[in-house]
């Protein structure tokens, strides 16, 4: 999966620390976020720009985050009444930023009669201007309770889904976290869930900072890769006792977070050639003996060949790695009746946590 350990979204850059951005780093990595989630467009307008002193607030925000090791993504409110509007300036947004992956957080306006057409509009063409992002759908907990939202029109160009498990005016988040994964394995195509959590208050109800932690180990009981919590504006200044509750809870330090190869060789073992190309930077190289391919549709076709066609039931595994930094060196092997590799060895060079340069080298016996 993508994502792993805690996260927090932000819907508003100067109501967090400030919008200072050294501040807002410095206190993501004392909480132990291993991403932060950036609202970068409602509708088809860019989001969190100065308009006061004409300044774009998020750029210097990624840098210091990046900083410190944290993943950076983007997310946008849709509408759906003019989606190539949303998904131009969605695209726009992240290719600008160079962000990891994009939430779509799409709600009450995609319950009209209709919407099904709208959202594959919108979907389309977000992916066709992002191949290999990967995308997640923010939307609501229990699918049984929208029944007219168009579940399989945003999911089937998604990679996972981020259900807000709000448990509002309740205390019972292990039950409606448990609820929320099994209504979501029941949708079609059935994807990873990573949940988003409450960090706020509302009507008088909040949830407690005990409730935050059994809502992170029901979490882990499920084995659920990460856990999002909205938001950083509300819970940072205004209910402390749920972000200590989250900064405290020790899910996912810096060494937990799967490294890049592990990534790459999970994304292999799913047999989904978009899952491995999501890995690259949009102007990555990769590299074999035989030839050079440059960009994401080329680099996804050559995958589709490998282990969608030619391998689609092995097992790939990791035989040893070493390198930090920007630079990986592993080796791997992979076995089956299609055919076994014993000598893989392969080189990566990393720009901000993507592979923009891979070397290959392997031989099939």
């Amino acid at each position: 999966m993508f994502l792993q350990g805690k996260g927090m979204t932000i819907w508003k850059i100067l109501s967090c620390m400030g919008g200072d951005p050294a501040k807002i780093a410095n206190a993501a990595k004392a909480a132990g976020f291993s991403f932060v989630v950036i609202k970068i467009a409602d509708a088809g307008a860019a989001y969190n720009f100065d308009k006061v002193n004409n300044k774009d607030l998020i750029p210097p925000v990624v840098e210091a985050l990046r900083s410190k090791g944290i993943h950076v993504w983007g997310w946008q409110y849709v509408y759906g009444y003019d989606p190539m509007a949303e998904a131009r300036i969605a695209s726009s947004q992240m290719k600008k930023y160079g962000m990891e992956g994009f939430l779509i957080d799409a709600e009450q306006e995609y319950k009209l009669e209709g919407r099904a057409a709208v959202a594959r509009t919108y979907m389309t063409e977000l992916r066709k201007e992002m191949p290999s992002t990967p995308f997640g759908l923010l939307s609501y907990r229990w699918p049984s309770y929208h029944p007219t939202f168009p579940w399989t029109a945003f999911l089937e160009k998604c990679d996972f889904s981020m259900p807000q498990v709000y448990w509002m005016l309740s205390h019972n988040p292990q039950t409606q976290l448990q609820r929320c994964v099994d209504e979501y394995a029941k949708l079609t195509p059935n994807l990873p869930v990573i949940p988003m959590g409450p960090a706020y208050s509302e009507g008088g109800w909040t949830p407690s900072a005990t409730e935050i932690t059994w809502f992170m180990q029901k979490c882990q009981t499920l084995k659920l890769d990460a856990v999002n919590f909205f938001s950083w504006d509300e819970s940072q200044v205004r209910q402390p006792a749920i972000w200590d509750a989250i900064v405290k809870y020790p899910w996912a330090t810096e060494s937990a977070v799967k490294d890049i190869t592990e990534l790459y060789i999970d994304a292999l073992n799913t047999h989904n050639p978009e899952m491995v190309t999501a890995l690259y930077a949009p102007d990555a190289v990769h590299i074999t003996g035989k030839r050079t391919l440059q960009g994401p549709a080329n680099i996804q076709t050559w995958y589709a060949d490998l282990i969608a066609h030619r391998f689609p039931d092995n097992i790939f595994q990791i035989t040893g790695m070493d390198g930090t930094g920007s630079t990986r060196h592993f080796t791997w092997a992979t076995s089956s009746k299609y055919g076994n590799i014993t000598d893989g060895n392969d080189t990566f060079g990393l720009v901000n946590g993507k592979i923009a340069y891979h070397y290959t080298y392997f031989n099939v016996t």
